[in-house]
């Protein structure tokens, strides 16, 4: 063989060489080809007056991104993507639009689903992983629309478990997972993969300084999101299960910060529950402004309870009818009561719920 062909050999076999993608990076590739049309792109507008006028104006709100839930039509999103907005519309991938209808919200953890009118053949459903199964360490793809760049994958690892992430509004989302794959504005309600392609949870947030991806990002667990999702499609809302209380933060913030007493305290007992049938105790309020509290919710099944938010996550992992053990403090005694959940919820929250929930 001559110098020359020995040469044009060796070239095309280092060239293919090159060029050869590695088994992770055709497994990368697979995972965006298999859940690019399940991920949609979210786009929002507002109405405004101009009150000089009485005329009304329709502009542009934001936008962000949801995933394709089921072959009904049925879109989860983030609910800070459609807060306040008037109208959403919901574009797939080969390019097509819809209008978005409103089916229920869980603003506690930022879920909202959405449902358009499109033919089953052009929906393609997410698969659903496991997020009770996760590791850190492992692979994991986000797919959204940061910046409105439609359709970007970006891949990083589980960087940490059950985080509590506390955002700008006062609001905070718990058992968070959080990553070190990019995730910027556009991104929200973007879903989050496994390394079998899998969501395994729904991109919400991120920590940053500057406002753009700094590896500090956050994901809602997809187990979650199927217990919320489920009960909103079915009913129009998320029913939280409850012990059968009412609390508020105020009075609460004042139990745990003036009074140094740690737990939720019993501001009234729903008629009908177990807890009213237990003989839970309400606090009571004087029109001097003084306040004789009753019981105080200090642990459930062993698990200390310090807020609203600790009660919440605690409940959050039942379901409606379970039993728990409900530890109390009434004076200076310390009691245990099992008590049945409940789907009723006190008016605080049903006030609460009807004021956030999508009405476009």
């Amino acid at each position: 063989m001559s110098l020359f062909k020995k040469v044009f050999v060796a070239t095309l076999i280092a060239s293919s060489f090159s060029y050869a993608l590695t088994s992770q990076e055709h497994n990368d590739i697979n995972i965006f080809k298999n859940n690019r049309d399940s991920v949609v792109f979210i786009s929002t507008n507002k109405k405004i007056i101009d009150y000089t006028t009485l005329t009304r104006y329709i502009v542009p709100r934001g936008s962000g991104s949801g995933f394709i839930w089921n072959k009904d039509g049925y879109i989860v999103t983030n609910y800070h993507v459609v807060r306040g907005a008037s109208s959403a519309t919901v574009k797939l991938s080969d390019g097509k639009s819809y209008h978005a209808f409103p089916v229920g919200s869980y603003p506690r953890r930022d879920i909202t689903v959405l449902k358009i009118k499109a033919p089953q053949d052009e929906l393609k459903p997410i698969k659903l992983g496991n997020s009770d199964k996760l590791q850190v360490g492992q692979s994991v793809y986000a797919i959204g629309n940061p910046y409105g760049l439609d359709w970007t994958m970006t891949k990083g690892i589980v960087s940490a478990l059950n985080r509590k992430v506390t955002f700008s509004d006062g609001g905070v989302m718990s058992g968070a997972i959080q990553t070190d794959a990019a995730i910027n504005p556009g991104n929200s309600g973007g879903v989050m993969l496994d390394s079998s392609g899998r969501a395994i949870g729904v991109n919400s947030a991120i920590y940053s300084p500057s406002g753009g991806s700094v590896g500090i990002g956050f994901a809602i667990p997809i187990n979650l999101v199927k217990k919320v999702v489920d009960k909103i499609i079915k009913y129009g809302h998320y029913i939280k299960p409850s012990i059968g209380i009412e609390s508020d933060d105020i009075t609460n913030n004042y139990l745990n910060n003036t009074l140094n007493i740690k737990g939720v305290a019993v501001l009234g007992v729903i008629r009908g529950s177990d807890a009213y049938n237990s003989g839970l105790i309400p606090a009571r309020f004087y029109s001097d402004g003084s306040v004789d509290f009753g019981d105080i919710i200090v642990a459930v099944d062993g698990k200390k309870v310090s807020s609203i938010t600790d009660l919440d996550d605690i409940l959050e992992k039942h379901k409606i009818g379970d039993i728990v053990n409900v530890t109390i403090l009434r004076g200076r005694a310390r009691k245990s009561i099992p008590i049945k959940l409940t789907g009723l919820n006190g008016w605080l929250d049903c006030v609460q719920a009807l004021q956030q929930e999508p009405k476009y």
